[in-house]
């Protein structure tokens, strides 16, 4: 089981990499922040379609996998519009430390959220 775990972990960072920073185009970064624009959902959605797999390869349940994925959706979407709504009413610099602050603080969300998620696979599979 730790084996799986330790997968899991490494496919969601894998994951996040690839949905953070190589899956993100112009409108799906311009539409964060704004309920009305599909860019935030399409984002979270990415995510979620990434991190399924993960969840399924570890044997968790078909409910389960579906609760953590709607739980990844919701917290993952509101990090980021949250994030995004900040940056457009109080835009930092790349070069202030402000602004790294906030995308750590964005990213470490991101990551509590995986360190959960793989704590109650570990709990599930564990019977």
């Amino acid at each position: 089981m730790d084996g799986l775990l330790i997968g899991l972990l490494v496919w969601l960072q894998i994951k996040h990499f690839a949905a953070d920073y190589l899956l993100q185009n112009p409108w799906i970064i311009a539409g964060k922040g704004h309920f009305d624009r599909p860019g935030g959902y399409v984002h979270a959605g990415i995510h979620v379609a990434g991190t399924a797999p993960g969840l399924i390869y570890v044997g968790l349940s078909g409910g389960l996998v579906a609760i953590l994925i709607a739980a990844e959706f919701v917290i993952h979407f509101t990090v980021d519009h949250l994030k995004a709504v900040q940056a457009r009413t109080r835009p930092l610099s790349p070069s202030s430390a402000r602004f790294w602050a906030m995308h750590g603080a964005d990213q470490l969300a991101h990551h509590l959220t995986y360190s959960a998620m793989i704590y109650i696979a570990m709990r599930a599979l564990a019977g």
